[in-house]
């Protein structure tokens, strides 16, 4: 695997697809919570430290929340971006996506970044 390349996240993006469509999500939410998800799996990866970032997805009732984990105990904080650079709006395209996230510290070190979207019932 070449070092630049994120871990394989297609278990962590199927697993998220396939509870959605189970519960008749539709699939524009569906699409944004993938996007999130991996916006979130490769910040993980890219600045956490983390060769294989661990993810959760939980759906109860109509919210789905997904939290990804890493080894760093470095908070993200959104940034300006040039225009011209090819990074730095990640965080900004997951506040546009879903409804809720943030960030918190694990209690045996790294932290956890999350999200929450929800379904009108």
């Amino acid at each position: 695997m070449c070092a630049f390349n994120p871990p394989d996240w297609s278990a962590a993006r199927a697993e998220l697809r396939d509870a959605l469509a189970a519960a008749s999500w539709p699939p524009d939410l569906i699409h944004d919570a993938e996007l999130a998800l991996c916006e979130l799996y490769v910040n993980a990866w890219r600045h956490g430290g983390s060769p294989a970032p661990l993810v959760v997805v939980l759906l109860l009732n109509r919210t789905l929340r997904v939290s990804v984990a890493d080894d760093s105990p470095d908070l993200p904080e959104p940034r300006t971006a040039d225009p011209y650079e090819l990074s730095g709006r990640g965080l900004h395209l997951v506040r546009s996506l879903t409804h809720r996230f943030g960030a918190e510290a694990r209690k045996h070190g790294g932290k956890v970044v999350w999200f929450e979207l929800e379904v009108a019932a």
